[in-house]
């Protein structure tokens, strides 16, 4: 197995509990090498272009979308099988047209294709999950492939809630999809929930004239991957509870609810497709009360390739009693790191929800407080947002909501939540 790209695991954790301590958390850093050099022949790769031509993308928007459309197929490399899907209240393939089978990127198909997406027009509603399912079809005839889809759109998806439910929780897991909302009227709500179901990012694009390189940028990620899928296999002892199982960085993504048994102690939790990149994630399990000095396993992790079952990384999460209090009370910094990320991150959803509610004060409080903890955190980007919603008086401390926030300025905090900043080496 020359040709695999190397896996790395690295656990980080403090192992020592308390006596009554009964919660081990670990950071678990996962790098991918990407596929060696002397991979001469590129992973096979399947892509769908999914752009929302809904009535709302009328006049430049059109235009924008047409221009990110062709830089994606521009940025296919060849050989990758591909399609352009237009999405209404309904999803055409509007390339290759006439059958809804993928087609192998060349110059010709290439240059077809782009004719194609230079006829689209505005028209009609949005229904995201029909999108979605067009995509899950056509990427099903190939198995062995990375599948991947890029779906735009600038407005509210019309679908009734559990409609669009049910689409999510059929296809995910299937394929990988990327979304990105342009504009300030579209729900930062629908894209994560397409990002937490598909295993993708979603992002905003503030100015529709950066569309085309978003797309390029998420098409060439897309080619870079080596790795269709790998599976975080994590085991617990008996006497235990495994109570979350988390990706903490580059976005946050909560895998719990979408574990696969392999046996009562054993269960598989998606990562989605890898090229050369380093994620993090965080685990946690609780344990029953021990002894002093005793040690024990609380967790054996493994990464694992699906389709074949070989194990390319594993390490494991330990824990001991002890009565000395230096120990036990010491944080390990990754964890601190991103247990404070998560907060943000929560802080942030709650206090804009709570604020579209009405319920002002709370809605203060929760911000105030997101925007002290950017900033102890090194969050510079995100606590400039939060200080566009919340501003606090640098004499008495009050603070309180600004009135007229630009709606752009809310989706991108919204937005950038789920964003959270690897953790600084120490004395940088």
């Amino acid at each position: 197995m020359g040709d695999q790209p190397a896996f790395t695991l690295t656990i980080d954790q403090n192992k020592y509990l308390p006596l009554d301590g009964r919660e081990v958390h670990a950071i678990l850093t996962i790098g991918s090498a990407g596929a060696p050099v002397t991979q001469a022949v590129p992973a096979e790769a399947a892509e769908v272009i999914i752009i929302d031509t809904s009535g709302s993308m009328s006049g430049s928007k059109i235009r924008e979308a047409r221009q990110a459309a062709a830089t994606a197929v521009r940025t296919l490399r060849d050989g990758v099988h591909f399609a352009v899907v237009a999405g209404t209240e309904r999803a055409q393939v509007v390339y290759p047209g006439g059958h809804a089978n993928l087609v192998r990127a060349s110059p010709a198909t290439r240059a077809e294709a782009e004719r194609a997406i230079s006829r689209l027009s505005a028209h009609g509603g949005t229904a995201i999950g029909e999108w979605l399912k067009l995509a899950g079809h056509l990427l099903t005839a190939h198995p062995s492939a990375i599948r991947h889809a890029i779906l735009m759109t600038d407005g509210q998806n019309n679908e009734r809630p559990e409609v669009f439910a049910s689409v999510l929780a059929g296809w995910s897991g299937k394929f990988v999809c990327d979304s990105l909302g342009v504009g300030d009227d579209w729900a930062p709500a629908e894209l994560r929930k397409v990002a937490e179901a598909m295993l993708g990012t979603f992002d905003f694009v503030r100015d529709q004239g950066d569309l085309p390189e978003f797309f390029r940028r998420l098409t060439q990620t897309s080619m870079s991957k080596t790795v269709a899928e790998l599976s975080l296999r994590v085991w617990v002892p008996q006497t235990a509870r495994l109570k979350f199982v988390k990706q903490v960085s580059p976005t946050l993504l909560d895998l719990t609810g979408k574990r696969t048994d392999v046996n009562p102690l054993t269960g598989d939790y998606p990562t989605g497709s890898w090229g050369a990149e380093e994620r993090e994630y965080h685990v946690c399990v609780e344990v029953p009360p021990g002894q002093i000095g005793q040690e024990i396993r609380a967790g054996w992790v493994k990464l694992v390739r699906p389709d074949t079952q070989e194990v390319v990384a594993s390490g494991n999460v330990l824990a001991q009693w002890t009565d000395d209090l230096a120990q036990s009370t010491r944080i390990n910094r990754k964890v601190a790191h991103y247990t404070g990320q998560a907060e943000l991150h929560e802080l942030i959803q709650d206090g804009l929800s709570l604020r579209a509610q009405g319920d002002i004060d709370t809605a203060t409080a929760r911000l105030a407080k997101a925007r002290k903890l950017a900033e102890e955190s090194g969050r510079e980007d995100t606590a400039r947002l939060l200080e566009k919603v919340v501003e606090v008086d640098p004499v008495t401390g009050t603070a309180r909501l600004r009135r007229n926030v630009d709606k752009a300025d809310e989706i991108e905090l919204d937005t950038g939540s789920v964003r959270t900043s690897r953790l600084r080496k120490e004395g940088s």
